[in-house]
């Protein structure tokens, strides 16, 4: 059966000697893998179709199996600045890597593919990046019903007096039971409303984000400690944006 799907490309690996197989996330079909072949060959066709961030509009063939073959593609966005800058790379690779772990072959797609396009859009764009990484984590979340409880405590469930943010709880947390919590796994209340704020944007909406050094590194904390505790998933592309952190690689306002 031929397929034509909206899609972008969240992993490409090499197969055989001259071969590729990719994986889309699509608007129509969720993940979806295809066989490319010849595109390690110098003068392919399809080549430039299997770069990491490229979104086409890919037309492949599949039988009874679960891997088709590509037959051609129109490529909407190539997304060069995203693979030739280091730092968005990181970031960007991080965020592909979330969508593939998050999201399960042929299930309906179309409002993560949207995010994911707005995101590697407002990345390339020159949004700051880490903070539309993590405004992007949160949409993850909401769409897998992973999300934190930002608008009753956590706790005692009381929607009154609300006052900080605990990601070991997975919430907010009112006056009467933040003290009950260690001060480690607790941020403020501007951090809280902040997380709320993220859970009202949509990432097409996106303006421009300005935030404090400091904030930026208690928002970091929080996101990365929430994913351990409650998410569960530790990416290998986010070791290395670690590392690129931790040496000041990232591009970090300072």
């Amino acid at each position: 059966m031929l397929y034509r799907v909206e899609g972008i490309v969240i992993r490409s690996m090499d197969y055989g000697e001259g071969n590729k197989i990719i994986t889309l996330c699509t608007k129509s079909h969720g993940k979806v893998g295809v066989l490319v072949r010849g595109a390690k060959k110098v003068r392919s066709r399809h080549a430039a179709a299997t770069q990491l961030f490229t979104y086409g509009e890919y037309v492949f063939f599949r039988g009874m199996g679960h891997i088709g073959t590509l037959n051609s593609c129109e490529i909407v966005e190539a997304n060069h600045q995203l693979r030739e800058q280091l730092h968005l790379a990181a970031y960007a690779s991080y965020a592909a890597e979330l969508v593939d772990k998050a999201l399960h072959d042929e299930e309906a797609g179309g409002p993560m593919f949207d995010q994911f396009h707005a995101y590697l859009q407002a990345i390339a764009q020159g949004k700051d990046v880490q903070v539309t990484t993590h405004l992007f984590e949160m949409k993850l979340w909401q769409r897998t019903g992973v999300a934190p409880q930002l608008h009753a405590c956590v706790a005692c469930g009381t929607e009154e007096r609300l006052a900080a943010f605990s990601w070991r709880l997975g919430g907010a947390l009112c006056a009467s039971c933040k003290p009950r919590e260690h001060a480690n796994y607790v941020a403020n209340l501007q951090m809280l409303a902040l997380l709320q704020k993220f859970e009202m944007t949509d990432l097409h909406r996106l303006g421009n984000i300005t935030l404090k050094p400091a904030t930026k590194l208690q928002l970091r904390a929080c996101m990365r400690g929430y994913m351990d505790t409650h998410v569960g998933v530790r990416l290998k592309s986010l070791q290395f944006l670690e590392q690129m952190e931790k040496y000041d690689l990232a591009q970090l306002d300072e």
